[in-house]
């Protein structure tokens, strides 16, 4: 489960986020929307301890980002600032991101089938469509986790 309570971070005299609170319940797909410069980005940054929060905290599972052993494990997000390397395949990108929290090449495989890109894992991420496949590669950060998804 993902909590954020009061939260708030300010850039010098901007406000991105100011007085944030929800909870985002586990195993179900969770859409965070808004226009440009609602604070999205900024939000995410603080839940994956990119970025301190003012006011307020951010937990995953009760805990903060940086207490988790594995968070790979628990959470999957890809934020712009952190996409793969273009001439690097989705299946390589996946993974690096897999060996580095102890999850095996099956599980690798296992999601790219999960969100339809078993045939594009295989291509170079620079190949992707810049918008269309952007969900996609999202949602194959977040099924790495082994939380099971309703929706």
């Amino acid at each position: 489960m993902i909590e954020l309570e009061g939260l708030c971070k300010r850039y010098g005299p901007v406000t991105a986020v100011d007085d944030l609170s929800f909870t985002a319940r586990p195993g179900m797909v969770t859409g965070f929307l808004g226009p440009n410069g609602a604070g999205k980005s900024t939000t995410m940054r603080v839940m994956l301890g990119l970025a301190a929060p003012d006011a307020g905290r951010a937990l995953v599972g009760g805990r903060r980002y940086r207490e988790l052993k594995r968070p790979l494990l628990q959470v999957g997000a890809l934020l712009e600032t952190a996409a793969p390397h273009r001439g690097r395949s989705g299946y390589a990108h996946l993974l690096w991101l897999a060996r580095s929290q102890g999850i095996g090449v099956r599980r690798v495989r296992e999601v790219l089938e999960l969100v339809g890109l078993a045939d594009a894992g295989r291509r170079r991420v620079g190949g992707y469509r810049p918008a269309g496949d952007r969900g996609v590669r999202v949602g194959a950060r977040g099924a790495m986790t082994r939380t099971a998804v309703r929706g």
